[in-house]
């Protein structure tokens, strides 16, 4: 394994148990500070970090947008305002189980991925793809319900908040999807443009739930009892995790790195289990079921490319012979 792969899979790996981390991490927040300004104040410090790094590394020329405004805006609002506030709003209003369900989501984004390729693409996955896909949600309904579809179904206080989660890891895969609009950008520079456009969008939400009063501003003693949570959700599931993530995957390539999503899961039961958090059957039954599918799916994906490749060289052979 050469050095340059190496330090790829250390990023992708380090981004994987820092997502799988922030959501323990964040319902021990939540019994302090509301979801709307946990998210606005990690954010915004992210965004001030990633400012100065990009000034720093490329300069004041990085910051023009070259009349992608619109695209850095939409992809920005997807991952910073969509994605990170209906996520941990969702896991707030579900309380304790909240914890497993937003992780449970956040494993599924390959398998999202795969079916908004195919609905709005048209670029229809193999069988095995699709039974795949079939067998994790099947795991995320298990961990979602826990064992009991009729109960959850009729409870409308789990179906809302697990709903927005599900919209919440979707922004997340179009923000993914997006970067591939930017090939020429390096990674810090897409990142810190669509942070601030969309913390930005982030910041309009929260004042306008402020001022319709379903929100207050956090007092200086909710900020110093979060603090150490913030930091926390600051430098790894914010910073680093953002970062490392993009350029990781430029190394490793998709394919290889969508196998480091395995440990958000595992990382989150592990600190539940730290925490007290009673881990019932059916989130261990539905974490190795996604697990399963994931690495089913991505074997699958390595074969076929494998077979396409040797079937060009084939051809090629024979016509050079």
């Amino acid at each position: 394994m050469s050095k340059n792969v190496l330090f790829g899979a250390i990023l992708c790996f380090i981004a994987a148990v820092s997502w799988g981390a922030m959501f323990p991490v964040a319902h021990a927040a939540f019994k302090h500070i509301d979801p709307f300004y946990f998210t606005l104040i990690r954010y915004g410090a992210v965004t001030i970090i990633l400012v100065v790094l990009l000034l720093w590394k490329e300069g004041k020329q990085a910051f023009r947008m070259e009349g992608k405004g619109l695209q850095l805006w939409f992809f920005g609002t997807m991952a910073f305002t969509v994605y990170n506030l209906l996520i941990f709003w969702g896991e707030d209003l579900l309380g304790e189980p909240g914890v497993m369900v937003a992780s449970i989501m956040e494993s599924l984004m390959p398998m999202i991925s795969i079916v908004i390729v195919w609905m709005f693409f048209q670029k229809r996955p193999h069988l095995f793809t699709f039974l795949c896909v079939l067998v994790s949600f099947i795991g995320a309904m298990f961990v979602i319900t826990k064992g009991d579809m009729k109960a959850f179904l009729g409870a409308t206080d789990d179906f809302i908040p697990s709903f927005l989660i599900f919209i919440a890891v979707v922004g997340w895969v179009i923000y993914t999807m997006g970067g591939s609009e930017f090939r020429g950008w390096s990674a810090l520079r897409y990142s810190t443009l669509t942070c601030i456009l969309g913390t930005l969008t982030s910041l309009v939400v929260v004042i306008g739930a402020t001022m319709v009063g379903y929100i207050s501003i956090p007092s200086g003693e909710v900020i110093q009892a979060t603090s150490p949570h913030l930091l926390f959700m600051i430098v790894f599931p914010g910073l680093i995790a953002l970062l490392g993530w993009n350029i990781g995957v430029s190394i490793l390539s998709p394919i290889n790195a969508l196998l480091f999503i395995n440990f958000v899961p595992v990382t989150t039961l592990l600190v539940s289990v730290f925490q007290g958090y009673d881990v019932t059957v059916f989130d261990l039954v539905g974490t190795v079921l996604i697990i399963l599918s994931l690495l089913s799916n991505n074997l699958f994906v390595r074969l076929q490319k494998k077979e396409s490749n040797q079937s060009v060289q084939t051809k090629l052979r024979q016509q050079v012979s």
